[in-house]
């Protein structure tokens, strides 16, 4: 029974999301307001985009969103207005162009140093002889000799 109890729960989440007074009663715009808020991250659950969120927040944006919609504007309008308004927090893909392009770019140049240490390391570990591996004297190879011919 709890694991029962356990399942619809998990699976209920997400479903209460969007609520059916929410709903356009155009496919096609109601199609767009779900595009619109997939992109549109909760400004409370920062993990959720606000078309998945149960939040009040959330729920006030989708109103907004349709409401948007319903006025005529086009997608990129939605989303400058609500990014007018609430910041680029609310974008799950900033652009990237001022400070969030040093957020882009931090990842690949990490990744490109590392690969530098990464090469710089081998080719000098490879170049160094082992440790404990000096050349042997003329006498000590002798001796050497004689203990392995035993």
């Amino acid at each position: 029974m709890k694991i029962l109890t356990l399942m619809l729960a998990l699976f209920a989440g997400p479903a209460l999301a969007v609520q059916p007074d929410e709903v356009l009663a155009d496919p096609a715009l109601e199609a767009r307001a779900r595009d619109i808020s997939k992109v549109l991250r909760c400004p409370i659950c920062q993990g959720e985009n606000i078309d998945e969120s149960n939040a009040t927040i959330s729920r006030d944006l989708r109103l907004v969103v349709r409401e948007r919609l319903l006025a005529g504007d086009e997608n990129w309008e939605v989303i400058d207005y609500v990014t007018a308004r609430y910041g680029e927090y609310v974008l799950f893909e900033p652009e990237a162009k001022g400070v969030n392009l040093i957020l882009y770019l931090t990842g690949p140049t990490a990744l490109l140093l590392a690969l530098g240490g990464m090469a710089v390391y081998f080719r000098r570990r490879k170049a160094a002889p082992a440790a404990g591996t000096a050349a042997l004297s003329d006498e000590e190879a002798r001796k050497v000799a004689e203990i392995l011919n035993e």
